[in-house]
């Protein structure tokens, strides 16, 4: 039996200590975007078909199914270090190895990154792909120069991010990846007015580039009323918070 992954503490940090060397490797990090296969690099189709292994959470894998030629290894949260032992594994010998995340792995994928990393024992190079924070921006017309980009979709402590939202609200736009389920949209909407943010245009956009993408012209005030509402949210776990400066 494959011993399990020791992963770092903090494996965004692992994966985010150094820069990236120089030259070709034999395992890779692709960004596979948000879910659209008319959103996946040319760069990042030739990771995937060329690795003998491709690794990631099922229904990562499933959006890039069709250009697997190698061995799939899928994962959830519960299995992740055996499943990224059996990757570094084949690695070592000698298979070469594509990892995939949804969207771009710079945003919010650094703690994947760093576990794989951390298995193989090896550099990892990352793919860039199309980010729904980069389609968000497309469609709230936020000049990502001209905005604060905050996530609060991961584990651990968020409070200096907030704190960041309600330095820049109003100054500057903001593009920000709700946590499901509990600092969704209405919950963020809420702490920003706490703070004395003006009651900027605020838009959420949902699904972004599936048949079912949606968005929802709004208010950070509209927002917070609902708050208090029986429902948690009235946002799908795949949204953008947008707010307009």
């Amino acid at each position: 039996m494959t011993d399990e992954v020791e992963f770092p503490d903090e494996p965004a940090e692992f994966a985010a200590s150094v820069p990236e060397p120089d030259g070709d490797g034999e395992v890779y990090a692709v960004g596979i975007g948000p879910g659209n296969p008319e959103y996946l690099t040319r760069r990042g189709v030739r990771a995937i078909r060329e690795a003998d292994i491709v690794v990631g959470f099922e229904t990562v894998v499933e959006f890039v199914r069709d250009e697997i030629e190698g061995e799939a290894l899928t994962c959830g949260y519960r299995d992740e270090p055996e499943v990224l032992a059996t990757f570094r594994d084949r690695i070592a010998d000698g298979a070469t190895g594509t990892a995939v995340l949804m969207g771009d792995p710079n945003h919010s994928g650094y703690q994947f990154v760093g576990k794989v990393e951390s298995a193989v024992e090896a550099p990892v190079e990352v793919i860039p792909g199309i980010s729904s924070l980069q389609i968000a921006a497309s469609r709230a017309r936020t000049p990502m120069e001209e905005t604060t980009f905050v996530t609060l979709h991961k584990s651990g402590p968020i409070e200096a991010d907030l704190k960041r939202l309600e330095r820049d609200a109003g100054d500057r736009h903001l593009l920000v990846l709700p946590r499901p389920y509990d600092w969704m949209p209405e919950r963020i909407a809420h702490r920003l007015l706490e703070a004395g943010a003006p009651d900027c245009e605020a838009l959420v956009l949902e699904r972004l580039t599936h048949e079912d993408e949606s968005m929802t012209l709004t208010s950070l005030s509209e927002l917070a009323a609902d708050i208090d509402s029986k429902e948690a949210t009235a946002f799908s776990d795949l949204s953008v918070l947008a707010v307009r400066r």
